[in-house]
């Protein structure tokens, strides 16, 4: 009867799209995660992955979304431009943080660079054009789509571990029943062999 249900194209059509979206998704995700990670979020070919994580620039990001950040000239930046930058001083000093420039000025012959969160009312520390990782051209789609299931437990349960137990359950049961028809032929042949 398993055998029958497994082998129906009715359910070996939706059973491989299944399988198919789920090793797409964990393969993308697991290749985002690792490149972040060996790469130590080092810049790879002009471009940074960063992940937001808080919520000082909603409604332009949310929580969770991956943004991509492009290495630019400090001259190229103006008032209005989201950037990525490492914090020295106060409250957001050894912080990644992406925040608006709200202002440009030129201090001790040095430009500095102040920043703010859309959703902040506070300034940050000037920066300087050291500290910054680059400009902010946009969010990863299918990534931060994957980022914010999985970090969801509701999304991530009814999502990504539930269809992934039930690959699992339905692999092992194809092989089980497999294994049992192989075992029968081969009593079957032992029995024709004893008859004959």
């Amino acid at each position: 009867m398993l055998r029958k249900i497994l082998d129906s194209k009715y359910f070996q059509i939706p059973y491989r799209i299944i399988k198919a979206i789920i090793i797409i998704v964990m393969v993308t995700y697991v290749t985002f995660v690792v490149v972040q990670r060996v790469s130590g979020n080092k810049s790879i070919f002009g471009y940074r992955i960063f992940t937001v994580a808080t919520g000082s620039m909603i409604p332009d990001y949310e929580i969770n979304d991956v943004l991509a950040i492009k290495e630019v000239n400090s001259d190229e930046l103006e008032v209005g431009d989201d950037i990525t930058y490492l914090g020295k001083k106060l409250d957001v000093n050894g912080k990644i943080v992406t925040h608006r420039i709200i202002n440009i000025k030129i201090e001790d012959g040095k430009k500095e660079f102040i920043t703010k969160g859309v959703n902040s009312s506070a300034e940050d520390p000037a920066i300087t054009d050291d500290q910054i990782y680059g400009k902010v051209i946009g969010k990863i789609p299918v990534i931060t789509t994957i980022n914010h299931i999985i970090k969801n437990q509701y999304g991530f349960f009814f999502l990504i571990f539930l269809p992934l137990v039930t690959v699992i359950f339905l692999e092992i049961a194809d092989t089980v029943t497999e294994i049992k028809l192989e075992k029968k032929k081969v009593e079957d042949n032992e029995d024709v062999e004893e008859i004959i």
